[in-house]
């Protein structure tokens, strides 16, 4: 039968993407899960992988080309449709780039990239719950992890939102062998803000054409750059921004770094002054939980979070990327250095997964190597804060609060807490920066957030 390969459901609020290679040509045998695309969407590049094992009979789009979610990209031939006789898709291949519009699901079906769970296998009585036709929405690499511990990732409960199979539920698929699991319980429909609403468009204003005073060049607004004007725009849109700014004395956390970068560059980290940012972030976090909070507007309520995955901003040529730390509060400041290196090179390099950006609670950025006294952060939405370290400078200062004066120099950081005017107050934001400044400034503290 032919089988046509629609764009899945890549993500939480991914609505498009663009093809950045095509890994097949028309004949060649696929196997399910198999890569056969790569597309960028939403500040990841991302595999896509075949839904099933058979012949590529048609190529419907190529590098460069903008697709959205549930257009067709390929058309498959199996092996059933070999031994039935049926005609196959190259019969009436249809012309490259004439891809189909976005046709949304009827309703009560599953949304385009989910997929029905529960269905038994054909002829498999008793066997495990197996999804039934499309591919299992799961990142590239829970696939990979899947086919590492021989596991067959549509026999997997999932447990992520919209159906999403994720590494713990592989894992622990593998732990219980053929042993069934419950279900897991239905997400909520809100997860304290954590669904974005649409993407903003970005709205048209009729302007006189600059090409009249001279020469212009015109560069697509795409990729990376238009995911980040989407999400500006809708973060700026949604949100009552207000700044709080104070600056620490990183004098002996500075003499700290210094001491201990070397061994920490030796495991494969960097000892940099996000590093310590995001300990003093979390101790602040637990101190003040509203910062670590999502609002959830339908209901009227602030959601809490008892977990702490840290955002980072990162700088890119691609355009800026946030990928995720994850359990920061549960790691010690060398494991943090190293994974940190790790997340930002895989970021710069265009190999961060969709999962590894999503789920943030809170974040930091970092300009402070670029220069700069000050600027103002915007907040990653649906989050309600943003910390941002601007460049540290040497500065005369006059310590104490009683005579006699003196001036000494002293390294200060200047530190902006953007947050939701919503969920908290001024006051609330100064009692936030002085628990950070509080950590900065005396490295000890750092060992017992």
């Amino acid at each position: 039968m032919a089988v046509e390969f629609k764009l899945p459901d890549l993500g939480e609020g991914i609505h498009e993407g663009e093809i950045i290679e095509v890994l097949v040509a028309v004949g060649d045998s696929v196997e399910d899960g198999q890569p056969v695309l790569v597309v960028e969407t939403d500040k990841a590049t991302t595999e896509v992988p075949a839904p099933v094992t058979g012949r590529v009979a048609d190529i419907l789009v190529k590098p460069g080309d903008e697709v959205k979610v549930g257009q067709v990209l390929m058309v498959f031939s199996t092996e059933e449709e070999k031994r039935a006789g049926a005609p196959t898709a190259e019969a009436e291949p249809k012309k490259r780039g004439e891809a189909p519009a976005y046709v949304p699901a009827e309703p009560g079906s599953p949304e385009v990239g989910e997929r029905p769970r529960g269905a038994a296998h054909p002829g498999d009585e008793g066997s495990l719950p197996v999804a039934p036709g499309g591919p299992v929405p799961a990142a590239p690499s829970t696939r990979r992890l899947a086919r590492e511990l021989g596991v067959d990732i549509r026999r997997v409960p999932p447990s992520g939102p919209g159906g999403r199979v994720t590494a713990e539920d592989v894992r622990a698929f593998a732990e219980r062998g053929s042993q069934p699991a419950a279900e897991p319980e239905a997400p909520p429909a809100v997860a304290g803000g954590d669904i974005a609403p649409t993407p903003a468009v970005i709205s048209h204003v009729e302007v006189e054409a600059p090409e009249r005073w001279g020469r212009v060049e015109r560069v697509p607004l795409k990729s990376v750059r238009r995911a980040t004007a989407r999400h500006m725009a809708v973060a700026w849109s949604q949100i009552p921004h207000v700044t709080h700014q104070d600056v620490a004395d990183i004098t002996e956390l500075e003499a700290f770094r210094q001491r201990h970068k070397a061994a920490i560059e030796e495991r494969g980290g960097a000892l940099s002054l996000t590093v310590f940012a995001l300990k003093a972030a979390v101790a602040a976090l637990k101190a003040h939980p509203r910062f670590n909070a999502g609002l959830d507007t339908a209901a009227e309520e602030i959601v809490l979070k008892q977990y702490y995955h840290i955002g980072v901003a990162v700088d890119s040529e691609r355009g800026l990327i946030v990928p995720v730390l994850r359990d920061v509060d549960r790691k010690s400041l060398t494991e943090l250095a190293i994974e940190l290196r790790a997340l930002a090179e895989r970021a710069r390099a265009g190999k961060t997964g969709v999962e590894e950006l999503q789920g943030g609670t809170f974040t930091v950025t970092n300009i402070g190597s670029l220069g700069g006294t000050g600027f103002n952060p915007i907040i990653n939405f649906p989050q309600v804060a943003i910390l941002g370290l601007a460049q540290a400078r040497w500065q005369p200062v006059v310590p104490g609060r009683r005579e006699p004066f003196q001036i000494v120099p002293r390294l200060m950081l200047p530190l902006i807490l953007a947050f939701d005017h919503r969920v908290a107050d001024g006051a609330d934001a100064a009692r936030f920066l002085n628990r950070v400044k509080e950590v900065l400034e005396d490295p000890e503290k750092l060992l017992l957030v």
